[in-house]
């Protein structure tokens, strides 16, 4: 697989896409605005088949589950705009998506994490993981995501579904989801072993663990 580096384009990226903002209330520091939506990611754009894409829930849960994609499509859905924010040093404003949210999909299919579950780690098609704490998903604009400005996401956005992790950077909003595996305490996923922080706050620049 591919090993691909975000952080040595993100000169020519300002460079082309960069504008200037009054908006620094809503611009973490060390971030520029674009009006471009960069694609950055490790490895190649998995093949997915929705025939046989599946979903599962697994670790600290109760009721472990597994969805189809028709399933998945299934549960509520509710559309969101909300900043994001990459650790390359872009930010794009005003994005609109459309998915599930967090704490729909748990009370929906009754997912139950178990008391000492802390963190998820997203699994995805690919090979890509990332870790988040609980706390951090029960908001009211983390979503797993199926449709970006009201159109259902390309391949190069994390189609058929991706996480939104919007307070975070947007490396925690990960691409080609297949699954959500509950932990107890923290553990690092592939740009957290790679030398990205375990956290990920914009606002605190929580870009790298050393």
């Amino acid at each position: 697989m591919r090993y691909e580096n975000p952080l040595k384009r993100v000169q020519r990226l300002k460079r082309v896409t960069a504008r200037p903002t009054q908006t620094s209330d809503r611009v973490p520091p060390g971030q520029f605005v674009t009006d471009r939506f960069p694609v950055l990611h490790y490895g190649s754009i998995p093949e997915i088949d929705l025939a046989t894409w599946e979903f599962r829930v697994w670790g600290l849960v109760e009721n472990p589950v597994s969805l189809d994609w028709e399933e998945f499509r299934a549960l509520p859905e509710t559309t969101i705009t909300r900043d994001i924010h990459c650790v390359t040093r872009w930010s794009k404003l005003d994005t609109t998506w459309s998915g599930v949210l967090w704490r729909d999909f748990l009370s929906e299919l009754d997912i139950r994490p178990q008391a000492e579950a802390t963190h998820v780690m997203f699994h995805c098609y690919g090979g890509y993981t990332t870790n988040v704490a609980l706390d951090v998903l029960d908001d009211d604009d983390t979503m797993f995501a199926w449709s970006y400005d009201g159109k259902p996401l390309t391949p190069e956005h994390g189609w058929p579904l991706r996480a939104l992790v919007p307070k975070k950077y947007f490396w925690k909003s990960a691409k080609w989801v297949r699954g959500v595996e509950f932990m107890a305490g923290d553990r690092p996923g592939f740009w957290e072993m790679n030398g990205y922080h375990m956290e990920g706050d914009p606002w605190r620049e929580e870009r790298f663990g050393w």
